[in-house]
């Protein structure tokens, strides 16, 4: 699995929105503060909100801010906002996506490793992280 700059970006978003401990955050500052392109932020951050995992403030002072406590939010979840599943192969992306899942050797190693690397991310919480 490839976690893309994209995905990187969102993790280090969230993750500089739940020091703030509740505090809206802006794009301008965030993107700033963590070395990413305004606009490219800029469509992150939207996505994150559509997800529930960030809120959207509008208004002059407006930004954003974690949706739920950094606790409730998993590496997993930010992941899956961003890119979708976290398959390791195609095969296992989901039904339909290989005709040869029932007859392939390497079909289970590919759904084994991909239930180790959910339950890894979904394990890791901002909170948890924080604080490590």
């Amino acid at each position: 699995m490839l976690v893309t700059r994209e995905t990187d970006y969102a993790i280090r978003t969230v993750m500089y929105i739940a020091k703030e401990g509740g505090r809206v955050a802006n794009v301008t500052e965030v993107a700033a503060a963590m070395s990413i392109p305004k606009t490219f932020l800029a469509k992150i951050v939207q996505r994150l909100a559509k997800q529930k995992i960030l809120v959207s403030i509008r208004g002059v002072n407006g930004g954003f801010r974690l949706a739920n406590g950094p606790e409730d939010i998993s590496l997993l979840s930010i992941l899956e906002a961003i890119q979708g599943t976290a398959a390791i192969n195609m095969c296992v992306a989901g039904r339909g996506s290989c005709g040869l899942s029932g007859t392939c050797a390497v079909h289970s190693v590919w759904v084994e490793m991909r239930k180790e690397v959910e339950q890894t991310l979904r394990e890791q919480t901002v909170k948890g992280l924080l604080t490590s």
